[in-house]
């Protein structure tokens, strides 16, 4: 088989057209291509009115979120078109990691995310275009 080089910025690209885990890097460009083969599954609701959009990335409905933060963990969670923390409603990721710190924080290094049906927990910084 053979490999193919891509810069970060298509990997990034690729990896948030997964659905989950199981759908490959192949799967994905094969869809893009419009190649038949397999197909790849979508979820359901990919735009769903419960899923939050801040800066251009989109968050679906259930995507957990996390941070440390003076040796504590916080955890918050996408609901009803915002991040939910605390019982509170934030439009952005900076408002909610300033409830945290009760300073001046970049929300986009503070927190990570995992997706709803994945394992991996990615830095929310990383799914942002440049």
């Amino acid at each position: 088989m053979q490999s193919v080089e891509v810069d970060f910025e298509v990997y990034k690209q690729l990896t948030v057209r997964r659905p989950t885990e199981h759908v490959t890097y192949n799967d994905v460009i094969r869809e893009l291509l419009g190649l038949s083969g397999k197909q790849v599954l979508k979820q359901p609701n990919l735009e769903s009115v419960s899923d939050w959009i801040t800066k251009g990335v989109r968050f679906p409905a259930g995507t957990e979120f996390r941070a440390e933060y003076k040796g504590r963990q916080f955890k918050a969670v996408v609901e009803a078109g915002a991040l939910v923390f605390n019982g509170k409603r934030f439009d952005s990721p900076s408002s909610a990691a300033m409830s945290v710190t009760e300073s001046s924080v970049n929300g986009w290094v503070f927190w990570e995310c995992k997706f709803p049906g994945q394992s991996l927990w990615k830095l929310i910084k990383s799914l942002r275009r440049e």
